[in-house]
């Protein structure tokens, strides 16, 4: 009797393609649609490890952490820059979700750079600023601008530390003239004072001191914000 034989079942050939074509593990450079290109590790068809991607359109280079397609981790973004054809650095420092989360260092393209936590993509938390005019903030953070507590330093040497909200001086506050040896210690509303008094510190020593004794300074208030200002300063002193 003869053998009947049948042909062996296989799978249409897609199936062997898409099976190739799931990227998992180390793989050398995959170049996408757009020409954007990656290196490094993947996982379930993911940038998954520690990797390379260079976006052709602007071309940028993050090289650093990912997790499921999306920087995660420790890495560093740069720019190239269009006059040297140099890769510029932007941020180095931890991402979360694809957005700067955590401690990093951003720098801006006019010179000022950002060191200190970041959230969503955002300076919130504790950080220290260097401004392009000389100025240095140090204090806290929120929602990219200073809120909270912090210390703002000029260029002349003048300082003032104390309350912050929306990136204004805001609360009980104390501003220091070193060059005048005076102080001047009060309640700031959106970056004006409200009331205050302008006391000496260190005028024997002072490089430049004033000629006369300042007597204390009150800003006329009949609306009351000023009992309310007091108010504060005392709480703050207790």
């Amino acid at each position: 009797m003869p053998v009947i034989k049948y042909p062996r079942v296989r799978d249409p050939l897609f199936y062997e393609w898409d099976r190739k074509a799931q990227k998992c593990g180390l793989r050398h450079t995959v170049y996408a649609v757009n020409g954007d290109q990656y290196t490094g590790e993947w996982l379930d068809n993911l940038k998954h490890g520690k990797g390379t991607q260079i976006w052709k359109s602007t071309g940028a280079i993050y090289s650093g952490d990912w997790k499921f397609g999306k920087r995660d981790g420790y890495g560093s973004y740069s720019i190239l820059d269009p006059v040297t054809k140099e890769y510029k650095r932007v941020y180095t420092g931890w991402w979360e979700n694809d957005r700067r989360g955590g401690r990093g260092m951003f720098f801006y393209p006019n010179g000022e750079h950002y060191e200190g936590e970041w959230s969503n993509g955002l300076r919130s938390g504790w950080g220290k600023m260097h401004y392009k005019d000389g100025s240095i903030y140090e204090g806290q953070w929120l929602t990219d601008q200073p809120n909270g507590r912090g210390m703002l330093r000029l260029p002349n040497g003048n300082r003032y530390e104390g309350g912050w909200k929306d990136g204004k001086k805001h609360g009980p506050g104390k501003y220091f003239y070193p060059d005048k040896g005076q102080l001047l210690e009060g309640i700031w509303v959106a970056d004006i004072p409200k009331c205050g008094v302008l006391v000496d510190f260190d005028r024997d020593n002072a490089s430049a001191p004033t000629q006369f004794p300042l007597p204390e300074i009150e800003l006329h208030d009949p609306a009351g914000v000023l009992a309310e200002a007091r108010a504060m300063l005392d709480d703050s002193h207790n």
